[in-house]
């Protein structure tokens, strides 16, 4: 277990404390677009640091892949992203923003009707719950304070959320920059420890299984063919949107993207090596989701040890707070508004109400669901395939379709994977249900219905003629 000295615990709290101070900055308004996102102002730094800081909430996640699996974990949590940010930013980001829209939605909605945008919001509503998040700041809480769950939960909730209700997405923002660095300094400090003080890259072959050094040695082919298909989410990430939504211009989202997947292989490579690292120190861990924290107490000085542990808060806070905040404005701007239109005047309000019952429903699900992985699998395999093409046809009118083929799409693929999800358990000793994850049969439905669609509209235009 982890022993934590005085100094550790005043760093600790420091780093808090400053969240907390430099999130309450902003000034309060009721303005929809400075509140929502941030006067739509964002220049290409902050862009790039916030960007980057809230692609890394499941940080614990990565800490125990790359103690199992080496560097499987850098091919299945990094290429897949790397290559589809840069597609989106070379084909929708700059589209996205000469929209001048607020979220994804109202694109659908532009595209595709006010019913299938309000659909599309009940599951982005879903897909961006922060339940997985709030669990794991919850759990450092927990294993630092030696506080029970619920308290923890509360007060994961309030350090991720407090200044939100003040500045809205400003203090998303301001935050954001802030863990941004503390994130990099903490598990620079890492790296450069293990390195100078354990031992060089020859320390780590000589001591790691062959197979962790080897990306492909220890999974198949269609391992990671599934975790590329669950990095579509790329696309559908209301994160990415809403910060093109926010940017200055249309090149400064664009760019910003492109330069953040330079950043995102720096701090891959810090995080997978420091797994290396752990794996190598400590070889027979009998709960690898401990690899970093147990690393940190092996190796770092006192002090030290407590700015590791302020760069897990700050990369998992980043994140946390920032899937919170698109929540509420899911919430507000995209359901109460479309279902009630005579509330656009309150959006600020209702966005602040969305944050209380987003946080209200994340400690639910977080207290009765102690598992991220299980949290992370479920939303993401059963959402995400009813999103992916509605997201990027509603950019391109070659691959759009009629309204009642888009509604035909989400519910069917959003159907698809959760009865597979349900029924897999119960025939999981059949090779088919074994090999077929719940995203797979959910984007197979989607594909067919939408080319179905464009099928139809190809059939209809060789009639006319």
């Amino acid at each position: 277990m982890i022993s934590l000295n005085s100094l550790d615990i005043f760093v600790i709290v420091a780093f808090l404390a400053a969240v907390l101070v430099i999130g309450l900055i902003p000034k309060s308004t009721k303005d929809k677009d400075q509140f929502l996102l941030s006067g739509r102002k964002m220049g290409l730094f902050l862009f790039i640091v916030t960007n980057v800081a809230t692609w890394y909430g499941g940080i614990l996640g990565i800490g125990e892949l790359s103690y199992n699996y080496g560097l499987v974990s850098w091919l299945t949590q990094g290429v897949p992203y790397y290559i589809f940010a840069i597609i989106f930013a070379l084909t929708i980001a700059k589209k996205i923003r000469e929209t001048e829209l607020i979220t994804i939605p109202d694109k659908i909605e532009a595209n595709y009707g006010k019913n299938n945008s309000i659909l599309a919001a009940v599951v982005i509503f879903v897909l961006v719950s922060p339940a997985p998040y709030l669990l794991m700041v919850a759990n450092l809480i927990s294993m630092i304070f030696n506080f029970n769950m619920l308290t923890s939960l509360i007060i994961a909730a309030i350090l991720s959320s407090i200044y939100l209700f003040k500045g809205g997405y400003k203090s998303d923002l301001f935050t954001d920059t802030f863990e941004f660095f503390i994130m990099f300094i903490g598990f620079g400090v890492m790296f450069y420890v293990a390195y100078n003080n354990v031992g060089n890259f020859t320390y780590l072959k000589a001591n790691l299984p062959a197979s962790h050094l080897h990306p492909f040695s220890q999974v198949s082919i269609g391992y990671i063919v599934v975790w590329f298909l669950i990095a579509l989410w790329t696309f559908a990430d209301p994160g990415f949107h809403q910060r093109c939504y926010a940017a200055k211009n249309a090149k400064v989202a664009s760019r910003g993207i492109l330069i953040s997947v330079i950043l995102w292989i720096l701090f891959d490579f810090l995080t997978n090596v420091s797994g290396l690292y752990s794996k190598a120190v400590l070889p027979n861990l009998a709960s690898p989701v401990m690899a970093f924290p147990l690393l940190a107490e092996k190796i770092l000085a006192p002090g030290l040890k407590g700015l590791f542990y302020a760069a897990l808060f700050a990369t998992i806070l980043s994140t946390l707070n920032s899937f919170v905040f698109l929540s509420a404005t899911t919430f507000s701007n995209d359901l109460v508004t479309r279902i009630k239109s005579q509330y656009k005047n309150d959006i600020t309000k209702y966005t602040r109400i969305g944050l209380f019952i987003s946080l209200v429903i994340s400690i639910v699900l977080a207290y009765y669901i102690r598992s991220v992985i299980e949290l992370w699998y479920t939303i993401g395999s059963i959402c995400i395939p009813s999103l992916i093409l509605v997201i990027f046809s509603s950019y391109y009118k070659k691959i759009q379709v009629a309204p009642k083929i888009i509604t035909i799409e989400i519910i069917v693929s959003l159907s698809a994977g959760l009865i597979w999800y349900i029924i897999r358990p119960m025939y999981i000793q059949y090779y088919i249900f074994e090999l077929v994850e719940p995203m797979i049969v959910g984007l197979f439905a989607a594909v067919v219905i939408h080319g179905w669609g464009l099928f139809e509209i190809y059939r209809k235009k060789e009639m006319v003629i």
